[in-house]
């Protein structure tokens, strides 16, 4: 639930001047440089000890394999899909006796499109983000796809995000339209190939009996990217979540809301 992107570069067109004594030899002019790609289209994956969303562990403390490919425009537009595996509705649905949860679920699937742009220091990118879970709910079950529109804006290495789920159901959750995270992350180059991140974030929840869905969270992390553009990296994250919206009651293994320690690597096309 969370995507890599090409940056696109200009190359600026180097002449130069003819000789004094241009009579007898023709000027040297270098050649003209090429024009940016209109199209440009990227592709990452990534092995995680764990897939963390929004605080909370979608697989158990277990592995992930995550992956992604983005296309994009000159214009500032962008399509883009991604995907990884998840255990948490499986995992409701054996801790609640197959009453909840999905009989059969093991992937999530994300499509996004949106519109990149800048004015003057500050950019800023519009989208919106549907989230699919192919399976088999159970009998008590909502389905969790949740489809949410976003905005963010970046000012130097920090960027304020809102999204905002434009759906009935929210990851489960029936009623809960205008249910919103906003989040704040400062991702600061310590060096040229060294990032330190912290983020704060909060997740509300809409709807009547959906408020013990609500916490906030938090990251702290560091990560290094190499010239192969292969990134590794470790952050820690917790979150206030509420026992009963996240617990072991709820799901089985433990409450997913707790604070976990993740590793990772990916590479970037």
């Amino acid at each position: 639930m969370r995507k890599s992107l090409l940056s696109l570069a200009v190359l600026s067109t180097l002449a130069v001047p003819a000789l004094s004594f241009a009579d007898e030899v023709a000027p040297v002019v270098a050649p003209a440089a090429e024009a940016a790609p209109v199209n440009t289209v990227a592709y990452n994956v990534g092995l995680y000890s764990q897939y963390i969303f929004r605080g909370l562990t979608q697989t158990a403390n277990k592995p992930a394999i995550q992956g992604g490919v983005d296309y994009t425009n000159a214009s500032g537009f962008y399509l883009g899909t991604w995907a990884s595996n998840v255990s948490w509705l499986g995992d409701a649905a054996a801790a609640s006796a197959d009453t909840f949860g999905y009989k059969n679920s093991s992937l999530e699937l994300d499509l996004y499109g949106g519109y990149r742009g800048a004015i003057k220091d500050v950019a800023y990118d519009v989208g919106l983000l549907q989230y699919v879970y192919p399976g088999t709910p159970n009998a008590s079950q909502k389905r969790a796809e949740t489809t949410e529109v976003y905005g963010a804006l970046t000012y130097k290495w920090v960027t304020a995000k809102v999204s905002v789920a434009v759906s009935d159901k929210v990851f489960g959750s029936a009623n809960a339209a205008g249910t919103y995270y906003a989040d704040l992350t400062a991702n600061y180059p310590v060096t040229d190939t060294i990032t330190a991140t912290a983020h704060v974030g909060r997740q509300e929840y809409s709807g009547s009996g959906n408020d013990i869905y609500s916490y906030t969270d938090w990251k702290i992390g560091v990560s290094k990217t190499f010239a192969n553009a292969v990134t590794v990296g470790a952050y820690y994250t917790d979150t206030n979540g509420q026992v009963a919206g996240y617990g072991p009651s709820v799901y089985a293994g433990g409450n997913i809301a707790d604070a976990q320690g993740t590793i990772y690597v990916q590479k970037t096309f």
